[in-house]
């Protein structure tokens, strides 16, 4: 009986994130599960370990101040806590990072970055796909621990969070399109994505079908594949495609 009461509103908490409509109310919605447990801030996304600029993000709440930062800085291309996803599948705090020797200088240094905003601790929670991309829910707190039990009730509503923002994400736009994507592009893949030849996607866009094409192809290079149908499967697996 001790155990159930706990699981009920960890359950309740995750079905409450999945039903909300939008984007904003579903990120209102998970600010509220984590932030009892000091967590202030997070991300969410699809990321591709293989090549870090076809990485996505639905969801960004950082500070404006850190978003500038992290982006344009291309942080993303070397961040420590990214470069762990290759050998953790696992959810694991900054504290675990920590006390991981592998963890090296450039990590140490960046959680020592992340500590003179104010924050403490973090919470990682992967979700491991193909072809080296990785779901990804990134918590970020003021509080020093967290604990095993805080752990798994949070690693279960993040992955909720998670499946609900990339499929709004689908429909609603990006925090952080891929590889520099255009909304143009990304609505061409769309199209391409639904079997629609390049007139056809010409007359949809009210542009030439040589503007069309470009765009298509343009994404193509984006996002760093060879051909339309490998550009369909990597904006599937990113979300920009929901089909």
């Amino acid at each position: 009986m001790t155990t159930r009461g706990p699981l009920l509103n960890t359950f309740h908490e995750y079905l409450h994130v999945r039903r909300q409509p939008t984007l904003a109310e579903a990120a209102r919605a998970f600010r509220a599960c984590v932030a009892p447990f000091g967590f202030v801030t997070f991300a969410a996304g699809e990321l591709d370990l293989g090549g870090r600029d076809r990485s996505v993000y639905y969801v960004i709440d950082w500070p404006d101040s850190w978003r500038k930062f992290y982006l344009n800085s291309h942080l993303i291309e070397r961040d420590p806590v990214i470069d762990s996803l290759a050998r953790r599948r696992e959810p694991f705090t900054w504290s675990d990072l920590r006390s991981d020797r592998q963890f090296g200088k450039a990590g140490r240094e960046a959680l020592k970055l992340l500590a003179e905003h104010g924050w403490r601790q973090g919470l990682v929670v992967p979700i491991p796909g193909a072809h080296r991309r990785v779901g990804l829910v990134s918590l970020v707190g003021t509080q020093p621990e967290c604990d095993p039990e805080t752990v798994a009730h949070l690693s279960f509503i993040s992955i909720g969070f998670l499946l609900h923002a990339k499929t709004l994400a689908t429909r609603q736009g990006f925090a952080r399109p891929p590889a520099g994507l255009t909304a143009r592009e990304i609505e061409c893949v769309k199209w391409v994505a639904l079997g629609e030849p390049d007139a056809v996607v010409a007359r949809r866009l009210g542009v030439a079908r040589s503007t069309a094409h470009e765009f298509i192809e343009k994404a193509k290079r984006r996002l760093k594949t060879r051909t339309r149908a490998e550009m369909i499967a990597v904006a599937v697996t990113l979300g920009l495609v929901d089909l």
